[in-house]
């Protein structure tokens, strides 16, 4: 009989100690989502955190079911528990706190766009949408995406010798649909058009035919280069998308961070190619402010990175930061524009959006901005996060307002 106690007080032990181990990790995990993060491998937490909440409760609650029977014999047990139910209550947050924001958001659609403005788009598009913003399945198992035609390495320019390609998403049902482009992030650097590939594959099965394009990287090519090659793709998707059934009377950008501000900066340009939408997904919108007053902290070296990108400081090149600021060209009427921000950005401060959505606002142009609280940069890289959901919903019914509905 002792040594069969024995055995079930070692494996007691075990147990213990494994689930200390657990809700160690799921705890540090999870702090990152209100810790600041100091370095770039810290963001990648920051940003993650808060988006896989629903993994985190599951192992949080796994860890304190292994502990319980050892919660009275063994100090590790208890301290697994601890750390259990505070991984559980900072993981939750977001979620607990979602019906409140999408809430908001849906107030702020209505006040910007009109009480009912989807009256306009077809029941046969508005059945296709997602009905929640919300899908617990999604959680874990990511963005459900769809079906969709995928064309790939196309190429578009090649300035300096150096190829452009673009990829393209169409619905698997032919027929004459509003046109997208998307703009990948990566601080100017680095990226390529697959990025937001399921976001993309989304879009066309959801009615839409998208163009996903590539772009000259700094530090090599500096600014405008990257520019020249968002109009360069532009004028070859209005030459050739009839070919893959894209009505490019009906055009739309979108673009995430760096990406954002090509994106805003072409649809601003008054030589631009007329664009109907553009959504900017935690977009730079002041490039001297942000220059000036960097992120405490700065995990990204925003100063550094603007430096690669426009060749030197807003001393050294005052004309190229004004000219790669989209807030410079809001001085008049400008397309609907779209502004999702994070909360808890440290990288580029929501209140760049802020900014901007107020001096849009001040032209008369249609401006609507959503800023997701508990989220950090690029938090639509977990497709199926509780942000990357929030944000999916709204731009959804964005784009139906503005390429279906107007």
């Amino acid at each position: 009989m002792e040594v069969f106690a024995g055995v079930g007080r070692g494996s007691a032990r075990a147990l213990s100690s494994i689930a200390l181990v657990l809700a160690a990790a799921t705890f540090f995990v999870a702090a990152w989502s209100f810790l600041p993060p100091p370095t770039y491998f810290f963001l990648a937490l920051a940003v993650a955190a808060p988006e896989v909440g629903a993994w985190l409760v599951l192992l949080a609650i796994l860890a304190a079911a292994l502990a319980l029977p050892s919660l009275r014999t063994h100090r590790s047990a208890r301290v697994a528990v601890v750390l259990a139910l505070a991984t559980l209550a900072s993981a939750s947050l977001p979620l607990l706190r979602f019906e409140a924001v999408n809430r908001a958001f849906e107030q702020t659609m209505s006040e910007r766009l009109g009480d009912n403005y989807l009256a306009g788009v077809t029941d046969e598009l508005r059945s296709r949408m997602h009905s929640s913003s919300l899908d617990a399945g999604e959680l874990f198992s990511g963005l459900d995406t769809g079906d969709a035609r995928v064309t790939r390495g196309i190429v578009y320019a090649t300035p300096e010798g150096h190829a452009l390609a673009l990829d393209v998403y169409q619905p698997m049902v032919a027929g004459r649909r509003p046109a997208i482009v998307q703009i990948y992030g990566g601080a100017w650097q680095r990226g390529a058009p697959r990025a937001g590939e399921r976001f993309a594959r989304y879009l066309a099965a959801h009615g839409y035919v998208v163009f996903a394009i590539d772009y000259r990287h700094a530090p090599r090519w500096q600014w405008p280069a990257q520019l020249d090659d968002t109009r360069a793709a532009l004028v070859w998707i209005a030459a050739h998308a009839g070919e893959y059934g894209a009505d490019v009377g009906r055009l739309a950008l979108i673009g995430r961070s760096s990406g954002a501000q090509l994106a805003l900066t072409a649809a601003y340009m008054p030589d631009s190619i007329p664009v109907r939408a553009v959504v900017s997904l935690y977009g730079p919108t002041d490039l001297v402010t942000g220059y000036r007053e960097p992120p405490s902290p700065d995990p990204l070296r925003v100063r550094a990175v603007e430096q690669a990108f426009l060749g030197g400081t807003p001393d050294d090149r005052p004309e190229r930061y004004a000219n790669a600021s989209p807030i410079s060209y809001a001085t008049r009427p400008l397309p609907p524009t779209l502004l999702i921000y994070a909360g808890r950005d440290h990288v580029v401060m929501p209140r760049f959006g802020a900014m901007l959505d107020e001096q849009l606002q001040a032209t008369g142009t249609v401006s609507v901005l959503l800023t997701i609280p508990w989220a950090e940069h690029a938090f639509d890289a977990v497709t199926g996060g509780p942000s990357a959901q929030l944000a999916l919903h709204h731009t959804e019914r964005f784009l139906a307002w503005a390429l279906y509905g107007q």
